[in-house]
């Protein structure tokens, strides 16, 4: 979708009408991903794709009856392994596509997406696409604005913490509801399309706790990244598929490397030579959290050596360390949780309490 917004946001400025077909669900060996998009507009003019080219021709003539009928229809493509090579398919696999007329008129949101969009702001697109609501009705969400409905207000108030909850993972996916947002119901099927690249996770120190944490951060949507200077550790054997291993001296690899307000670091060599010279860099720059692993006395000669470098008080208030939550872990396992626990709680401005003995709503407003 991303790449072709541009062109999509000249259509609609000038009120060109066309029609949009978005991948919502995909399962086995399906060739694209949901959120990939494939546009109908002005001289049946074609942008994007929904399957790499096998169902392209259907997906056209439906969005070309959507733009005539305006109203949005919902299709499910499947193959088996047997017949796909006959329909271009390397393998088997299904899609389901939304097809939606898109027009001023019909999305008021869209304009302002495409802004963002391009503008590399994020925000996450929530559209109903089945049950007793109006199908290919949007929500635009941003972190501090929303704009558009779903139909029903208690509907809007839930798919918008949804839709802050996953664009802050960069994540896209499927949320139910009831009509009115009910939790315990699932009638109202919403896809949730957020335009945001997924935050990195950087872990420091290629030690036992280091795999259970980069796998954490895997489940939670983080880019995970693991950095040591000793290659014998530094394998991608010992980390979960998808994690990049970097060899590199820590402080060296994160002033080489971008960071910013999403971002998560997490120190956990507790070897003076290499966590003093990194934290000293990391706390000078942007970053969610940064917390660093190690006793109380590791901690005490950490923050002895850090208060001789020019670190102000501020800067060394970032800092988390121990780190973690007093959850009493013991297994890397354990300690992985303990340290989720804590970037989750400071994310959303949580207390690290147990509901039980907190009062008042259990999801408030994000600060800042």
């Amino acid at each position: 979708m991303r790449e072709i917004l541009p062109e999509l946001g000249r259509w609609y400025a000038a009120r060109e009408p066309f029609g949009l077909a978005t991948v919502v669900a995909v399962s086995r060996s399906a060739p694209r991903d949901p959120g990939a998009a494939m546009a109908v507009g002005p001289d049946d003019e074609v942008l994007g794709s929904v399957s790499g080219g096998c169902v392209e021709g259907a997906v056209f003539e439906l969005a070309r009856d959507v733009v005539a009928s305006g109203e949005a229809r919902l299709e499910t493509f499947g193959y088996s392994d047997e017949d796909a090579f006959a329909v271009g398919l390397t393998c088997g696999g299904e899609i389901t596509v939304l097809v939606r007329p898109v027009t001023p008129e019909a999305d008021p949101t869209f304009g302002a997406v495409a802004r963002s969009v391009a503008a590399r702001e994020p925000v996450t697109v929530a559209t109903v696409i089945d049950g007793p609501a109006a199908r290919g009705a949007t929500l635009a969400v941003w972190p501090e604005t929303v704009v558009g409905t779903l139909g029903t207000t208690g509907l809007d108030v839930a798919v918008t913490a949804d839709a802050r909850g996953e664009l802050a993972l960069g994540a896209t996916g499927l949320r139910h509801y009831g009509p009115r947002g009910e939790r315990r119901e699932d009638s109202v099927t919403v896809f949730l399309h957020s335009f945001a690249p997924p935050p990195r996770m950087l872990v420091f120190g290629a030690i036992d706790y280091a795999a259970a944490v980069a796998r954490i951060g895997d489940f939670l949507g983080y880019r995970v990244t693991v950095c040591d200077a000793r290659p014998v550790f530094a394998t991608p054997k010992r980390f979960p598929a998808g994690v990049e291993v970097v060899v590199d001296w820590p402080h060296r690899y994160l002033a080489g490397t971008d960071t910013d307000e999403r971002t998560v670091i997490c120190v956990l060599t507790h070897d003076p030579k290499f966590d003093v010279p990194l934290l000293e860099e990391a706390l000078r720059r942007p970053a969610a959290y940064i917390g660093a692993m190690g006793s109380r006395r590791t901690h005490d000669d950490r923050m002895r050596r850090l208060l001789e470098s020019d670190l102000d008080k501020d800067e060394l208030a970032r800092l988390r360390s121990p780190i973690g939550l007093d959850l009493g872990a013991r297994t890397p396992e354990e300690v992985a949780v303990s340290v989720a626990a804590e970037i989750v709680a400071l994310r959303w401005s949580g207390t690290g309490m147990p509901l039980t003995g907190v009062a008042g709503a259990i999801h408030r407003a994000r600060s800042g």
